[in-house]
């Protein structure tokens, strides 16, 4: 068996492209898909991928191993980028699924069988819909409570929002204040039984993530995303220590290395490497050893298209310490005509029940995707009161 060619799939879902990755071997009807979807970069993935594609194409499909260390380790420069990382990705997950196609088994069984007969997801605020859940201003808590209701409504048990402003490094409490007001109008909304996130984008400095992380604590939150930059481990292992609220992190990390250091100094209680960035579902894998060793939960970043969710589910299944699995279901309304999925959802708390499918149990409809050929990304941009650029 061996792999003939490696193709991208560029489906434009306004906020993204999806990158879909296909991987085609030699054995009539054998194909595995895989994604690298990775925002306002999507030309630089595309052509990273064709560039790996040298060293893959006429290999075995099965030595999956093998061939990740020669797209991580070969042509010099480690793959450790997030734009080779991603491109990794994209290919790594399609050979899991060719695997376990060949094998007749889902992908979780080729990991040891389940650990668990359900995975709860949560949503964002809107489902998905760029323009609720980045888009809402936090001076409108009102509406942070009505997009929580709605949610509820929608059988979600858990959710995650934006309610931390863009803040310069230092600035007082008005946004701080803002940011608590959010939070209460969800609590009051929704209950305390309902389980709330709050994404800060690493848009704060490790000064002000503390502030807000402190001002937030008293509300229970489930776990509190990102509150500074990925670089400041140092920043993010203070705010950890300073909180009883769980700090959430690691969707911007793309290699073991990283992880290491970030668990090391207990940067997070919560790690959200992202399957398509990482390096692949081979990456993911060993970073959630390392991470059982320090009993740091898993909560995967996943907000891009739906192989990347098939990938985060599968690895769920498989993965002791896999808490709950990030979910957009309305960001395009034909999200699902391109996919179909071998794994079923409850409707009543929106919880996933195993794949049964071999591989990942998808098949991606390659005529849907051409009608939503790649545009450009709508951007997203920061700016602060005194035109300096801020984090997005």
């Amino acid at each position: 068996m061996k792999i003939t060619a490696i193709e991208t799939h560029v489906c434009n879902a306004r906020m993204r492209n999806w990158i879909f990755v296909k991987v085609v071997t030699d054995q009539p009807g054998l194909i595995g898909w895989g994604e690298a979807t990775l925002e306002w970069h999507t030309r630089g993935v595309v052509g990273a991928i064709e560039d790996l594609s040298q060293l893959v194409v006429g290999a075995d499909p099965a030595r999956i191993e093998h061939l990740w260390q020669m797209m991580y380790r070969q042509h010099f420069w480690h793959g450790n980028g997030i734009v080779r990382s991603t491109a990794i990705a994209g290919i790594d997950i399609a050979l899991w699924d060719i695997a376990g196609k060949v094998a007749g088994m889902p992908c979780h069984r080729l990991w040891g069988g389940p650990v668990r007969d359900s995975i709860r997801t949560y949503c964002h605020l809107g489902g998905g819909r760029m323009e609720d859940f980045y888009e809402t201003s936090v001076d409108n808590a009102k509406q942070f409570g009505e997009l929580a209701t709605q949610a509820v409504e929608e059988g979600f048990t858990a959710m995650k929002t934006m309610a931390v402003p863009p803040t310069m490094p230092l600035e007082g409490n008005r946004p701080v204040r803002a940011a608590e007001a959010c939070v209460v109008a969800m609590r009051e909304a929704v209950g305390e039984d309902i389980d709330l996130m709050v994404d800060c984008h690493a848009r704060p400095s490790p000064a002000m993530g503390l502030k807000f992380a402190r001002a937030l604590d008293p509300y229970g939150l489930y776990f509190f995303e990102e509150p500074c930059w990925p670089e400041s481990i140092e920043g993010l292992a203070r705010i950890n220590a300073a909180v009883t609220t769980p700090i959430a992190t690691g969707e911007r990390m793309t290699h073991l290395a990283q992880f290491r250091d970030l668990f090391a100094q207990r940067g997070c209680d919560v790690v959200q490497m992202d399957i398509t960035h990482c390096g692949g579902l081979s990456e993911a894998r060993r970073i959630a050893a390392l991470a059982e060793a320090y009993r740091i939960s898993l909560a995967p970043h996943n907000p891009q298209g739906p192989v990347s969710t098939a990938a985060s589910l599968e690895f769920g299944f498989s993965q002791p310490s896999y808490i709950i699995c990030e979910s957009v279901h309305a960001d395009v309304p034909w999200r699902q005509e391109v996919v179909d999925e071998g794994f079923t959802i409850d409707p009543n708390g929106r919880i996933v029940r195993p794949n049964t499918r071999p591989g990942l149990g998808i098949e991606i409809n390659e005529e849907e995707v051409r009608r939503h050929p790649f545009e450009q990304e709508i951007p997203q941009q920061v700016f602060y009161s005194d035109g300096s650029v801020g984090d997005w």
